[in-house]
């Protein structure tokens, strides 16, 4: 079992595990918050009937297991889609998770800005309206479902980096937006740390952990790949972090429980712990 308390995101269960079978994965492994991944056949609100919402809940209670946040993996969303068909399909998706976070006693839901075609791109003001206009719409739903809302940097989104990223949501300028930041999404566009922590600043509510390298773009075990934790760490301390990461791990194996272990020992080698500790004693009270 982790000897620190991280959350676990479910991303490498999508496809051969339902979310419940997830849930009771996370368990035996000794983890106590996760973030659920809405993706059909694993947890897909549109399959789910009032029977199927139950025994979910009751997997819940049954595992003692608490939901941090909802995600999925976003390939299929996309906010600045130049098709109004596009956006309403994926403003409806992301609703979809707002809700099942609200059912589920989740905080947060995690949005990507959306994505342009490189070749081409939208123009930066038509992009930018597209994500507002979305957040419009979408802030008052969360607010109503007790959930808020935080924007994460992704290498694929129009927004990729947090300079970007806080400048379009500065523009916005709803304190109910929040940011959560993936140290291998930022690593591997090459992005220094401690500037970009300190302009996302107080707006930061989540960290998400796995390990990539540069030249091709991986969420592995940590210690897989090229990043140094203890350094991360030690910059994430810096800026006054002191909550609990959250493992975003899609694995190299067969053996996903194992490499999810691992890389919780593998943080507590680099001095994750503490982190760990902070958020649950703030979790607690």
């Amino acid at each position: 079992m982790p000897t620190a308390d991280y959350g676990l995101n479910l991303y490498g269960y999508t496809f051969g595990h339902t979310a419940a079978e997830a849930l009771r994965a996370a368990a035996a492994m000794g983890f106590r918050r996760v973030e659920l991944m809405m993706f059909p056949g694993h947890l897909w609100p549109p399959e789910m009937g009032a029977a199927d919402r139950r025994a979910l809940a009751g997997v819940l209670a049954e595992t003692g297991i608490a939901v941090t946040s909802v995600n999925q993996p976003n390939i299929d969303i996309n906010l600045a889609a130049a098709a109004p068909e596009a956006r309403e399909l994926s403003l409806t998706l992301v609703q979809r998770m707002i809700e099942t976070a609200g059912e589920f006693g989740g905080r947060y839901v995690i949005l990507g800005p959306g994505k342009i075609n490189p070749l081409m791109p939208m123009p930066k003001g038509e992009r930018l309206g597209h994500f507002h206009r979305a957040l419009d719409r979408l802030l008052p739903i969360a607010r109503g479902h007790g959930v808020q809302v935080l924007v994460e940097n992704m290498p694929f989104t129009f927004l990729p980096d947090a300079a970007g990223l806080m400048d379009a949501v500065e523009a916005y300028g709803s304190d109910e937006l929040g940011v959560i930041y993936d140290v291998a999404n930022g690593f591997f566009i090459g992005e220094a740390l401690a500037p970009a922590l300190a302009r996302i600043g107080d707006r930061l509510r989540l960290v998400h952990a796995s390990d990539t390298g540069r030249k091709v773009y991986r969420h592995d075990p940590v210690g897989r790949g090229e990043m140094d934790f203890a350094a991360i760490g030690e910059t994430l301390a810096a800026a006054g972090w002191a909550e609990q990461p959250v493992l975003e791990i899609i694995g190299l194996s067969d053996n996903l429980d194992a490499e999810m272990l691992e890389s919780a020992a593998a943080l507590d080698a680099a001095g994750w712990a503490r982190f760990a500790a902070a958020g649950e004693e703030r979790n607690v009270a």
